[in-house]
């Protein structure tokens, strides 16, 4: 009996001592795993529970204001109010909808543009939503068992039923939809292109006090729903026609719903934008992006574990973009446009192909851009009326056969190869060569023996064919006789020498798009085409080549870069006033050309004598002549390649030139090209306003005295002279 009893207290005792090693073992293990948890993965776990992250957020800070070179505002910012969403990562699409829904019965967003923007994939993921029981429908068991055939994981398969059912519906289904439900639909897709955590736009334009108000107030139904401030670009200087002056030039801004473009999406995201950003997308918005954005807000979102955000604490201060300030002159611009408009029209009449006019101005001592100008008469296909657009990018992007303006660089080429000398002479009279027509000047009979300054004043053809020949190796013209030149060699020269002025080569202006003409690096048929270049009959230039061309000669051999862009300046909320200066333009040399200084002024007085001998091509036409204006006038024949049909040869008729001679401060390039007649003389009647009104204006400031100065320059004498008694 007592060794039973003893046994059970044994059996008792192991048992108990088994379950202290099965708790202790528990125990131990739970300490294991907490001491995981919070040690090694407890950094993990904290932030996937905080779930912190700290985003660029896009706050719509205001752009960078643009102005001219007098500090008058030409591109501001328009303040706007706006609504707007903010999506979380944790939200539904049907929990979008039905914040759409409600949205919807608050604000209105059915005008054309709005049903415009709602894509054919926005109606059919829309349709889906709607209609789940329908959509589920045209999947057929055949459908199923076909794809289950390819071994899907789940995600590619439910990605291949839903393009199989979008590319079922109808277009009677994507039709149905009603005007309230489509009004819903612009505002859920509006909501669905948002990127995660950064507000995208729902309505900016046209909201008014009473929706901005209602939404205000209903803003806890309405999850991720906020009324803001935004903002819109605008150009303040119009033109006779309603066209933003300059238009062409200063480019634009994508819109919020355009976002960033696709061309640059990658690189613009690198550098920290969102989808929904709006960015300068062509031109002088494009290619001061970096200057005028501004600095986005940064905030540090606090999300719980579903995605929403808990708490905001802002990182970053937003800060406006900087002020870009121009070398353009916007009251001479708006005057030179008032100029080419009246001479082009009254131009144009019997003039089917004339369409254009196109005048460049620089300062040819710093390359500052004065004035692009430029005018096109362009149909309007579904009203059949003829509007007068700005044409101003027509001075980089389109180039045409200059004619004789280019015998400047000609006969400087003829100095520099050793074809002829300062002072030399040539006998013009008709050329015949073996196997050709008759090359001549545009006096038939000929001017006989004539030397280069004779040449450049009577605009002779025959003294550049003559110069061309030698440069190509043929030393003597004989009449009936071949013309055995080495037509690359002699292309070439020419060639590498108009490059050192510009001609053939671009500008380097800071303007993305920029063209170089036609021809350039081929080589010509024949060799007569070579004696055709020489006087501007075979290669095609800008007007922005042009006058830097003209500009090169006019400073004494430096081939200046152009630029638009003259100061870089912190913003100022007060648009009447300019910020300080951060950065200066200052000029830029590309090159200094190959030529003495001799030479180059003895060029500069034959353009001279173009405008001011009573011979001279120019004489007659430019009236101004106490302005002491020095040029080269320009007519060439050219084969029509503008809009209209058919390919008949026509005449360009251009101008460059420079003012005061001796001592130039504004150059100019005028170029009108498809004239069917080489009698026309709108080219000089432009040019010779547009001198005129450069000086008027400059007198006209002189005259105001501090008036015509820089805002800023202004408010800093205004302080001296508030000084200078108390001192």
């Amino acid at each position: 009996m007592k060794e039973n009893k003893k046994k059970k207290n044994i059996n008792i005792s192991i048992r108990i001592n088994i379950l202290f090693f099965v708790v202790f073992v528990l125990f131990a293990t739970l300490i294991l795993r907490l001491g995981t948890i919070q040690i090694v993965f407890g950094e993990d776990y904290q932030r996937e529970i905080e779930q912190n992250e700290v985003i660029s957020v896009n706050s719509s800070v205001p752009r960078g204001k643009i102005y001219d070179t007098n500090g008058k505002l030409v591109v501001g910012n328009k303040p706007l109010i706006a609504i707007t969403y903010t999506r979380t990562k944790s939200v539904k699409q049907e929990e979008m909808l039905a914040t759409a829904k409600k949205l919807a019965k608050l604000i209105n967003k059915d005008t054309e543009e709005d049903f415009k923007s709602i894509t054919k994939r926005d109606r059919q993921d829309f349709w889906i939503i709607k209609h789940p029981k329908e959509a589920k429908a045209k999947i057929t068991k055949e459908d199923e068992d076909r794809l289950k055939k390819k071994e899907l994981d789940k995600k590619e398969y439910d990605k291949e039923i839903y393009n199989l059912t979008r590319e079922r519906i109808t277009d009677n289904e994507l039709n149905s939809f009603t005007k309230q439900e489509l009004e819903v639909l612009a505002i859920f897709s509006e909501m669905y292109r948002g990127t995660t955590l950064s507000p995208q736009i729902i309505k900016n334009k046209n909201v008014t006090k009473e929706e901005f108000a209602v939404v205000s107030e209903s803003l806890e139904f309405l999850p991720g729903v906020d009324t803001t401030t935004d903002w819109d670009r605008f150009q303040v200087f119009k033109d006779n026609e309603g066209n933003g002056t300059l238009s062409s030039v200063l480019g634009k801004v994508t819109s919020s719903k355009e976002g960033l473009p696709n061309d640059s999406l990658d690189y613009l995201l690198a550098k920290g934008y969102s989808r929904n950003d709006r960015v300068g997308k062509s031109y002088l918005e494009w290619q001061y992006e970096d200057v005028l954005q501004g600095q986005k807000e940064v905030v540090k979102n606090i999300t719980d574990k579903s995605g929403n955000v808990s708490k905001s604490n802002i990182f970053i201060e937003g800060k406006s973009g900087k002020d870009l300030v121009l070398s353009l002159d916007i009251e001479l611009q708006q005057k030179i446009d008032e100029i080419i408009q009246d001479k082009l029209s009254k131009a144009k009449v019997g003039q089917p192909y004339m369409d254009r006019a196109l005048v460049s101005v620089m300062n040819p001592k710093t390359g500052d851009m004065l004035t692009m100008a430029g005018k096109q008469y362009v149909k309007d296909n579904e009203t059949n009326k003829t509007e007068v657009n700005d044409f101003a990018l027509g001075n980089m992007t389109t180039s045409y056969s200059m004619g004789s303006v280019v015998k400047g660089a000609t006969v400087l080429t003829g100095y520099q190869t050793g074809a002829i000398s300062p002072g030399e002479s040539q006998n013009d009279r008709p050329l015949k060569f073996k196997g050709t027509n008759v090359k001549k000047s545009w006096d038939t009979t000929g001017f006989g023996q004539i030397d280069d300054l004779y040449a450049l004043k009577r605009s002779s053809n025959v003294y550049m064919f003559l110069t061309a020949m030698k440069i190509g190796g043929q030393q003597t013209y004989i009449p009936d006789g071949p013309l055995s030149i080495d037509k690359i060699a002699a292309i070439n020269k020419l060639r590498n020498n108009f490059a050192q002025f510009g001609l053939g080569i671009r500008t380097g202006i800071d303007l993305p798009g920029e063209q170089t003409g036609y021809g350039v690096g081929q080589i010509p048929p024949d060799a007569g085409k070579v004696l055709d270049y020489a006087i501007g009959q075979y290669d095609t230039y800008t007007p922005l080549q042009l006058v830097q061309y003209i500009s090169t000669i006019a400073n004494g051999g430096f081939r200046i870069q152009p630029h638009l862009a003259k100061e870089i300046r912190e913003s100022n909320s007060n648009t009447d006033e300019l910020g300080p200066i951060i950065q200066e333009i200052n000029p830029k040399i590309l090159n200094k050309i190959d030529m003495k200084d001799a030479w180059i002024k003895r060029v500069q007085e034959g353009l001279k004598l173009v405008v001011n001998d009573p011979k001279g091509t120019g004489y007659g036409t430019i009236k101004n002549k106490q302005y002491k204006i020095a040029g080269k006038t320009g007519t060439a024949q050219a084969l029509y390649d503008g809009p209209l049909p058919g390919h008949p040869m026509l005449w360009n008729v251009t101008f460059a030139g420079y003012a005061p001679y001796d001592n130039p401060e504004i150059a100019i390039s005028v170029v009108v090209p498809w004239s069917t007649t080489d009698k026309t003389h709108t080219n000089l009647e432009i040019a010779d306003e547009v001198f005129k009104a450069y000086f008027d204006l400059k007198e006209k400031r002189a005259k105001e005295g501090i008036d015509g100065q820089d805002p800023l320059q202004k408010k800093e004498m205004n302080e001296d002279k508030e000084k200078s008694p108390s001192e």
